[in-house]
C-alpha cells in the first residue's frame, strides 16, 4: 500500500475528490458532513488501475485547523495538492505549500479541481500561478491533472498519474525499528483501545510489544489485533494505514501526537540541533514556537546561532533522530514559519561559559549525513547501538570514519584511546617508582582511573599500551624482577635455600633479613620464592626436589618418613606435602599415609 495526504485551500474540493476516487466518505463527523467543511482528518482507500492499493488521509483546508492538517500530512510520503480552478491559488494554498516544503515531500500530484466551473483560459492561468507558487518545492515538477469530481472529467487521468508517481516512490524499509505516530485513539465495545496511524517504515505484527511514548510518559503495550483498510492481518508492512488494538492501555491515556515505537530502539529527546530548510531566518522568528513532528504539536523555545542554525528545546520529549523534518509555526498566528531538519538529536548540555559558541560552531559544520566523528569525539566513547538510535549509522555494516577505533560494540575517539594508554602508563610508572614491591594496579583501580564506561575497554587499552596483566593486576613490562631494596635480602635467602633446600627460615630470620609479607609476595610474583602456608618459604624448585626424594620411598609413606627423607622439620614437611597434594603429585590415602602419583606418558 501507499499513503497519500491531500493538501489545498478550504473549499478546494479535496474531500469531494477523495470521495470520487474511492467511493468512500472521508468526513467522519456529522458536523463536517452537515457544514460541508472538513475539520479533522479523514481516511479512505481504493485500488488504482495497476492494482496498487492506496490510502488517502484527507486534511482540513481552513486556517483554523492547520494543526490538524500538519498531523495528517506529517507522516505521509506523497501528497495530492489540490487547487480549485474556479477560485485559484488562495492564502491557505500558501500555508499548505509551506508545510509540504517544510516536510521535504518530493512526490505528489497537482490537481486542478472543479474544472466544470472554469474556462480553458482560466485553467491555464491557475496552472501557471500554481507552478510559480510551487517552484522551489518538491512538487515543482509534479504532474498536473485537471479534474471535475462532479462529472468525472479527468478522474481516469488522475488515477494514471497517481500510479505513475507511486511507481517512482522509493521502497520503504520493511525491517528495523518502528515509529508509528498516533493520529486517532478510540474505544470499540468488546475490543478495547484502538489507535490509528501511518506506518512509514518497519513491520507491525499481532503480538508485538511496543513502547508507548505519550504525553504522560512511557509505558509498554502489546498489539492484540491489527487492521488495515478494515481488514485484519497477522502483520502489516509499510507504507500503510493501520489500526492497532492495544492491550494494557486505555483510550484516554493515548492521543494524537503520541508514538508507538520499538522498545529501546529510539532516542527520546527534548533538545535538538536544527538547520533551516525553508522559511524565515531563525534570527527573525519568535523565541516561542509551536513545533510539529509526525502527528505531534509541541511548544518549544528557539535559540538561534545564525540565520540557518539553532538549538530547539521542546516542552516534552519525542522520539526524534538525525534528518527528521520539523515544521515550525508561530503560536500567535496560523501560518507556517518554515521547516527544519534535525542535525543533532542528542546535543550536549551547555553548562559552562563558551559551551554554546563551541557547539554552535560544530553544528554549523554538520550536514544531513550527520557527524559520526563529532559525536564520538564529544563523548570519547559511545556504543554503536546509541549511534544507530540517533540515526548516525546505516542499518548494516557501518564503516567507522578515520579517527575512530571500534572496540567490540564501542566506538572510541582515537585521541581519547591514546590518552587512556598514556594516563595508565604514567600511573604505573609513578606507582613503581613509589613502591617497587606493588603488584601493579588492579583492574578495578585502572578502570576507575581512566573512567572507562565499560570494563571490556580495559583489555585493548592494556594491550595497545604494551603493558602486562597477571593475577588481576596491570604492570609495566620489565618490572616483574625489580624488588628494589628487598632484592639483596631475597638473594641472601636464595643462597641459604640453595645450600639446604628444605631448611625454611623461621619468621625471626626473615624479619632479620627485612623480608616481610609484601617483600615475599613481590619475590613470589617474580618467581624467586615459593610461599606455603604457616609462613613457610622455599625456592620454587623445592617441590620437584621433594618429589625426587619421595619417589624413592616405599609406597605409601608417612609424614614422618617424608620429613626424614627431606631432612626437614614437621613445620616444613606438612605444608609442603599439602602443596604436593594440591598439585596432584601426591595423594593422601588416610590420616597418616600418602603415595606418589605415577603418571603415564
Amino acid at each position: 500500500m501507499h499513503v497519500i495526504a491531500t493538501a489545498g485551500h478550504v473549499d478546494s474540493g479535496k474531500s469531494t475528490l477523495v470521495r470520487a476516487l474511492t467511493g468512500m466518505e472521508p468526513d467522519r463527523w456529522e458536523e463536517e458532513r452537515r457544514r460541508g467543511l472538513t475539520i479533522d482528518l479523514g481516511y479512505a482507500w481504493t485500488t488504482l488501475p495497476s492494482g496498487q492499493d492506496v490510502a488517502f488521509v484527507d486534511v482540513p483546508g481552513h486556517e483554523r485547523f492547520l494543526g490538524n492538517m500538519l498531523a495528517g500530512i506529517g507522516p505521509a510520503p506523497v501528497v495530492c495538492f489540490v487547487v480549485a480552478a474556479d477560485e485559484g491559488w488562495q492564502a491557505q494554498s500558501s500555508d499548505h505549500r509551506d508545510a509540504v516544503a517544510a516536510l521535504g515531500i518530493e512526490h505528489g500530484v497537482v490537481v486542478l479541481s472543479r474544472t466544470d466551473r472554469a474556462s480553458g483560459q482560466r485553467l491555464a492561468d491557475v496552472l501557471a500561478r500554481t507552478r510559480t507558487e510551487l517552484a522551489g518545492t518538491g512538487l515543482q515538477n509534479a504532474p498536473a491533472v485537471a479534474v471535475s469530481a462532479i462529472d468525472g472529467t479527468g478522474l481516469a487521468d488522475l488515477r494514471a498519474a497517481l500510479d505513475d508517481v507511486l511507481a517512482h516512490v522509493p521502497a520503504p524499509a520493511t525491517t528495523g525499528r518502528v515509529r508509528l505516530w498516533v493520529d486517532r485513539s478510540f474505544t470499540i465495545t468488546g475490543s478495547g483501545t484502538v489507535v490509528t496511524g501511518t506506518l512509514a517504515a518497519g513491520t507491525l505484527a499481532q503480538g508485538d510489544r511496543l513502547e508507548l511514548l505519550g504525553h504522560a510518559g512511557s509505558r509498554p503495550v502489546v498489539v492484540r489485533g491489527l487492521q488495515s483498510r478494515d481488514t485484519s492481518y497477522a502483520s502489516v508492512e509499510p507504507v500503510s494505514r493501520v489500526a492497532l488494538n492495544l492491550r494494557d492501555v486505555s483510550a484516554p491515556d493515548i492521543r494524537r501526537g503520541d508514538a508507538l515505537v520499538t522498545p529501546d530502539a529510539w532516542p527520546v529527546t527534548a533538545v535538538l540541533g536544527i538547520r533551516r530548510t525553508t522559511g524565515a531566518a531563525y534570527t527573525d522568528v519568535p523565541e516561542q514556537l509551536m513545533v510539529h513532528a509526525g502527528t505531534a504539536a509541541v511548544p518549544a523555545r528557539l535559540r538561534p546561532f545564525d540565520a540557518d542554525h539553532a538549538r530547539l528545546v521542546l516542552d516534552r520529549r519525542l522520539p526524534l533522530v538525525l534528518r527528521d523534518r520539523l515544521v515550525l509555526r508561530d503560536p500567535g498566528s496560523r501560518s507556517v514559519l518554515g521547516g527544519a531538519q534535525i542535525l543533532d538529536a542528542d546535543p550536549p548540555a551547555l553548562r559552562r561559559r563558551g559551551d554554546g559558541a563551541h557547539w554552535a560552531e560544530r553544528l554549523t559544520g554538520m550536514d544531513a549525513a550527520g557527524d559520526v566523528l563529532g559525536e564520538v569525539a564529544r563523548r570519547g566513547a559511545v556504543q554503536e547501538q546509541h549511534l544507530r538510535r540517533l540515526g548516525l549509522l546505516p542499518a548494516r555494516d557501518p564503516e567507522p570514519p578515520p579517527g575512530v577505533r571500534v572496540l567490540g560494540d564501542w566506538w572510541v575517539h582515537a585521541p581519547v584511546f591514546e590518552a587512556w594508554q598514556h594516563r595508565l602508563r604514567m600511573a604505573l610508572q609513578a606507582l613503581h617508582e613509589r613502591d617497587p614491591l606493588a603488584p601493579g594496579l588492579s583492574r578495578g583501580a585502572a578502570r576507575d582511573l581512566l573512567r572507562l564506561p565499560d570494563e571490556g575497554l580495559l583489555a585493548p587499552v592494556v594491550q595497545d599500551a604494551g603493558l602486562e596483566q597477571e593475577s588481576g593486576h596491570i604492570r609495566l613490562p620489565g618490572t616483574d624482577g625489580d624488588l628494589g631494596a628487598a632484592g639483596s635480602a631475597v638473594a641472601e635467602l636464595e643462597r641459604r635455600l640453595t645450600a639446604d633446600a628444605f631448611h625454611a627460615p623461621e619468621a625471626s630470620e626473615l624479619a632479620a633479613l627485612g623480608l616481610g609479607a609484601r617483600e615475599l609476595a613481590a619475590a613470589e610474583r617474580t618467581g624467586r620464592v615459593l610461599r606455603l602456608r604457616d609462613g613457610v618459604v622455599l625456592l620454587p624448585t623445592a617441590p620437584a626436589f621433594a618429589m625426587r626424594e619421595l619417589a624413592r620411598l616405599e609406597q605409601p609413606f608417612t609424614t614422618s618418613q617424608a620429613r626424614q627423607a627431606l631432612g626437614t622439620t614437621r613445620r616444613v614437611a606438612v605444608p609442603l606435602l599439602e602443596y604436593l597434594d594440591s598439585r596432584g603429585w601426591t595423594r593422601r590415602l588416610d590420616a597418616g599415609h600418602r603415595t606418589v602419583v605415577h603418571r603415564s606418558g
